[in-house]
């Protein structure tokens, strides 16, 4: 704890997405940025102009160390995720870990059963599951309104950018499949995906996944950094309504269509055993709050409270599982791959 008795945070990884992380527990509630560790001076630099009362370091022992800090955010390459986040939970600090959570399975079991056995929280960012928006269309779907969900269709493409130690998949994906599991509440039971490899052998830049679950719905992903367009999208088909949901418009994100398809009970002919319904589109006013702060402050009110996050450690290892049955799936010419069921 700080002197003034609020929670001392820290960031590891100022970089290209940490220095939003940065900037957003910057303004939290309830908490105050001690300090940020990296090595490059230019984003030292840029994160000393961010948050003027951190005290930047290039160790990052010198955050885990502090016991004014009780809480680390890591925000490195996915490849060192493991590594730091194990560090802070051994110094008894909470931590939350960008997305992917590790780059396998077994690095982030032993993540959330370190966390667990230490009674700390251990929390991934999976973003979108913050987004004002996909939380009002879980809050319609778990009411009812949309009927009985069928399938879902994520597209998250763009041109670039092109990672080295990160394929498509792994780099855009967590953010659909965790969208895929808060939605749907379950996790698939099979995985089968499609991927190649045009700028550099062996790391996918374009993949097609489609995740099975036991009651026969649905989810079908498309993640892709060589497209000429940028996509945010994803659509949601129930029995009642449909719901699209579009990241990159400014206003106006989210249309609902009281549209479907009807199976008849009493019919003349086949032709009279589906109806098609065409209703209404309503585009619902939703609040746009930044998800990423919401994220953060969420970090820190579940930290504070004790309480278990939206996006537990536990979340963060099933969508790492997922994505590498998925790569498992692409090796072997899409064929569907069998997850585990805790």
């Amino acid at each position: 704890m700080t002197d003034t008795g609020t929670l001392g945070l820290a960031v590891v990884g100022a970089g290209y997405w940490g220095k939003n992380i940065v900037r957003n527990f910057g303004r939290v509630t309830g908490a105050e940025l001690l300090a940020v560790a990296d090595l490059s001076e230019a984003n030292r630099t840029r994160a000393q102009s961010i948050a003027p009362g951190a005290r930047m370091c290039t160790d990052v022992a010198d955050a885990l160390t502090d016991p004014r800090i009780g809480a680390v955010a890591v925000c490195t390459d996915a490849a060192s995720h493991h590594e730091v986040a194990l560090a802070a939970l051994s110094q008894d600090k909470h931590v939350f870990v960008e997305k992917p959570l590790t780059l396998n399975p077994e690095h982030s079991e032993e993540l959330v059963e370190v966390a667990r056995a230490r009674g700390l929280v251990l929390m991934v960012g999976h973003l979108m599951i913050h987004h004002p928006a996909v939380r009002w269309i879980k809050g319609q779907l778990d009411a009812g309104e949309l009927g009985e969900a069928y399938y879902l269709h994520l597209q998250r493409v763009n041109l670039g950018v092109v990672r080295k130690d990160e394929s498509a998949w792994w780099s855009l994906a967590p953010h659909d499949i965790s969208m895929v599991l808060y939605l749907f509440g379950d996790t698939p039971t099979h995985i089968s995906a499609r991927g190649a490899a045009y700028l550099r052998p062996g790391n996918e830049d374009v993949v097609f996944a489609n995740l099975m679950f036991a009651d026969g719905r649905m989810a079908e992903i498309h993640t892709s950094w060589l497209d000429p367009h940028k996509a945010r999208r994803m659509m949601l088909v129930g029995s009642r309504r449909m719901v699209t949901f579009d990241d990159t418009l400014p206003a106006e994100k989210v249309r609902v269509y009281d549209k479907g398809a009807d199976r008849t009970v009493d019919y003349d002919s086949y032709a009279d055993l589906i109806t098609l319904r065409q209703g209404d589109i309503w585009i619902p006013a939703i609040r746009g709050t930044e998800p990423l702060l919401l994220e953060c402050q969420h970090f820190v009110d579940c930290v504070v409270s004790g309480k278990t996050p939206d996006t537990p450690g536990q979340q963060g290892l099933d969508v790492v599982r997922i994505l590498e049955a998925g790569q498992r799936s692409m090796a072997q010419d899409g064929a569907p791959i069998q997850l585990p069921r805790d």
